[in-house]
């Protein structure tokens, strides 16, 4: 496997967990009915719940706000960075 191959890929995987945590956190704004919907949102929260805990520790909720999702895809954007450079 090319350099170019594994660098597209793990910029994929991480473009794709970035939007788990996007769909995860908007999904916590809908009501829980105890459906499929639930389901889903328990099957995304078991992957994304613990890289969110790490800025949780923190960084403080503001006013019942949580940034930790908004750092949490920075910091996956940074890696991502970092990546390139160090593969490139």
């Amino acid at each position: 496997m090319s350099s170019y191959t594994l660098l597209v890929l793990v910029q994929r995987l991480i473009d794709i967990y970035g939007w788990v945590i996007v769909i995860w956190c908007l999904m916590s704004w809908l009501p829980r009915t105890g459906g499929l919907l639930d389901d889903i949102r328990a099957a995304m929260g078991m992957l994304v719940e613990p890289f969110l805990n790490v800025f949780r520790r923190f960084i403080p909720p503001v006013m019942g706000v949580d940034f930790s999702p908004v750092v949490a895809i920075l910091a996956l954007t940074l890696i991502e960075r970092v990546l390139y450079y160090l593969i490139l």
